[in-house]
């Protein structure tokens, strides 16, 4: 019974993702070899005038969808032309389901950062101080441990003549774990990708060919671990 209502549970939050995933910029799929299963990613980045916004969508499949996990952040900042336009206003929320660890401790991130770019935009650059408030979480003899933090850095290198495309993120948190009598969380997927469309006549041809290493401390489970995916990325 638990299982068809996890189930039913992941089948109404990916309906409601369809909005997104209908803007989406990339899609991923990867299949990860430490795991053995298999990932697909939606991904959007929008600048605007006021700022930015990005989200996306991880699903991971065994064969069957086994869970679904989202991260949406919005960027204020209506000063870009100023003097103080690299640093930004952040508002953040993580969330999602899986059919065994059920529910995501989900929670709002607040906070600021700063971010920068090369002259010709190869390069560009972000770094994020965030309050983290994960509702519900307690210790070992049942206390509340709400409040807590997260840093966040991410970055885009595009380089050889725009062949190579080397990105990723670097989270590091705050998170109260009992069963794992850990509280700290250091979490990094660097991707590097081969984009095709550099290939003579294949301008249109908006597919990579990569991977993602997934090197993390205390996430999964206490202690490091590192695991390696051979991905395709398509682009819009």
């Amino acid at each position: 019974m638990k299982q068809r209502f996890l189930k039913l549970a992941i089948s109404i939050v990916l309906l409601q993702f369809s909005v997104l995933i209908s803007k989406a910029q990339n899609i991923q799929l990867h299949y990860d070899f430490g795991r053995q299963c298999a990932t697909s990613t939606i991904e959007m980045f929008k600048p605007d005038r006021a700022g930015s916004t990005f989200f996306f969508v991880d699903m991971d499949y065994k064969p069957k969808v086994t869970g679904a996990y989202f991260e949406i952040a919005r960027e204020f900042c209506f000063w870009q032309n100023s003097k103080a336009g690299w640093l930004s206003i952040h508002i953040e929320y993580n969330g999602g389901l899986d059919i065994q660890a059920k529910s995501y401790n989900n929670a709002i991130l607040p906070g600021l950062t700063y971010s920068g770019h090369s002259k010709d935009y190869r390069k560009t650059w972000s770094l994020s101080a965030m309050y983290k408030a994960i509702p519900g979480t307690v210790d070992a003899n049942g206390n509340k441990q709400v409040h807590n933090f997260q840093v966040t850095g991410v970055w885009t290198i595009n380089f050889a003549y725009d062949w190579l495309t080397f990105c990723g993120f670097a989270d590091f948190w705050r998170e109260c774990r009992p069963w794992q009598g850990t509280e700290y969380i250091f979490i990094s997927e660097p991707q590097l990708w081969l984009n095709f469309k550099k290939i003579p006549k294949w301008d249109d041809v908006n597919l990579s060919l990569g991977t993602e290493v997934e090197l993390s401390a205390n996430f999964a489970g206490k202690g490091f671990a590192c695991y390696p995916t051979i991905a395709l990325k398509y682009q819009f």
